[in-house]
């Protein structure tokens, strides 16, 4: 294991010493936020992917493989649909709002004060979604160290938010585009063939297991389409995902680029789904579907192998957890915590913009490695992190963007109402139930197309400046002014 052991400690120190080089560069807002918005498409689409394959797209997908077969790739397909569709139809426009927050693209088209509420739904959010990232480093420093569960939390989380304190977007673009190189290598063009010639190739495999995992459909169309609901249209939406659109230095490049990390998402999808299948070849009588991973990388890979392919998933966890830890201090700052102070800037003021969001980032961080302490079930609460991202969020989202009659009302009563039935139903019927995120979404259309049409439409001047920064005609602000000890 000496040389397995090598290549990990290799990786996380590369991890820190990138962090250390982004701090260097992240000196405004805009350079610790979204990286200046000046990235190109390469870079871009390499974070992208990085970004919405983590560790459940990862460790999970190929236990949906272990379990359905090859319809076990649904979840991660959903991922990449959902990317696609943001891409395609909506990246460009965001990308040329020029904001920060999904709750600040609210404000400028409703012309009213949604920010607070709306950001205490996406924090929740980008919480979870941090938490389950980090829960998932125990499963890792298991298979390397057989570490203690806590240990391990405490270490992967100590080394993502030490690199993303330090340097914030920068240093998460970088060490992200690290991250898809190293999963692309260990995933798809290691593991993925080893296990398949370990099982015996595909033949052997389909005599081996019965029909049904080799049908498309397997998983079964509801749980299909309660993954396009969550998955797909949780893309279109969440702030991790968004403040990734903000750092394409061009509408072109957030929609072609992200159309290649979507792309990319489909095969990688397919992949764990193989991977999962083979597994159940070698190993039919696993207790968990979730061990599939870790046991076919520890049992069936060659030294060295082995070290890159967890370095891979790694990766692929520290991916979403910088992504989401970013992102819920961001919020935290910005949308919740500023706004509730009331501050407001005079023009030109001297202020450490850098430091602040810094500081954020360091106790979300540390709230975020104890909350995942505290938890031991990652699926519970990733669901509860997209059950209030899409019963909340979606309706008064896209209605901004697409329906011209959507009032700050309207918006409002959307996200409290369909916060409030999601929560409410995850009580009655089961967190992992599919009623809460169904009904959720339904309450909130009703709530939104109700109070909009009841209420007075939103103002011209506004909807006028909004259709001026959705043409990318509003300039950005000036950058704001180095503090003179950076």
């Amino acid at each position: 294991m000496a040389v397995d052991y090598t290549v990990i400690v290799v990786y996380l120190a590369g991890m820190l010493a990138m962090g250390w080089w982004g701090m260097r560069r992240a000196r405004s807002k805009s350079e610790f936020l979204v990286a200046g918005r000046r990235l190109g498409p390469a870079m871009y689409s390499g974070t992208m992917a990085a970004i919405v394959l983590g560790g459940a797209s990862t460790i999970g997908g190929v236990g949906l493989g272990y379990k359905y077969g090859l319809s076990g790739a649904w979840m991660v397909f959903t991922i990449g649909l959902g990317l696609l569709a943001l891409s395609v139809f909506f990246s460009a426009r965001i990308a040329r709002l020029k904001v920060y927050t999904v709750s600040e693209m609210l404000d400028l088209r409703y012309g009213g004060r949604a920010g607070v509420i709306s950001g205490v739904v996406m924090w929740a959010y980008t919480l979870m979604l941090a938490v389950t990232s980090t829960i998932a480093y125990a499963t890792i420093f298991d298979v390397l160290f057989d570490m203690n569960r806590t240990v391990a939390i405490i270490l992967g989380g100590s080394i993502v938010v030490a690199y993303s304190t330090l340097g914030g977007m920068w240093s998460i673009t970088l060490t992200d585009m690290v991250q898809f190189v190293v999963k692309t290598i260990g995933v798809l063009l290691l593991l993925l063939p080893i296990a398949v010639v370990k099982a015996g190739g595909f033949s052997e495999m389909k005599a081996k297991l019965p029909t049904s995992y080799f049908d498309p459909l397997g998983i079964g169309g509801e749980t299909i389409f309660t993954y396009v609901l969550i998955y797909t249209f949780g893309m279109l939406i969440g702030q991790d995902i968004w403040q990734r659109v903000f750092t394409a230095r061009s509408d072109t490049t957030a929609r072609w680029g992200g159309t290649v990390a979507g792309t990319y998402c489909l095969f990688y999808a397919l992949a764990g789904a193989v991977i999962g299948t083979a597994a159940k070849v070698l190993y039919p009588d696993l207790g968990s579907a979730d061990d599939a991973f870790a046991t076919i990388v520890k049992d069936d890979l060659p030294v060295g192998v082995r070290g890159l392919v967890l370095a891979a998933a790694l990766a692929a966890v520290m991916s979403t957890s910088s992504g989401a830890l970013i992102a819920c201090a961001t919020v935290a700052n910005n949308d919740i915590w500023s706004r509730l102070r009331g501050i407001v800037r005079p023009s030109g003021e001297q202020h450490d913009e850098v430091r602040g969001n810094r500081l954020f980032i360091l106790i979300m961080g540390v709230g975020v490695i104890g909350t995942a302490i505290a938890l031991n079930n990652v699926v519970e609460a990733l669901t509860v992190a997209y059950n209030l991202l899409v019963g909340g969020l979606l309706v008064p989202i896209l209605g901004g963007l697409l329906w011209r009659r959507g009032t700050v009302q309207g918006a409002l009563a959307s996200v409290i109402v369909g916060g409030l039935a999601v929560v409410g139903l995850m009580a009655a019927f089961g967190i992992l139930a599919n009623e809460p995120v169904y009904y959720g979404l339904l309450s909130s259309l009703v709530a939104y197309v109700a109070v909009s049409l009841a209420t007075r439409p939103t103002d011209e001047a506004v909807l006028a400046a909004w259709r001026e920064r959705l043409a990318g005609r509003t300039p950005e602000l000036a950058p704001e002014p180095v503090p003179a000890h950076q």
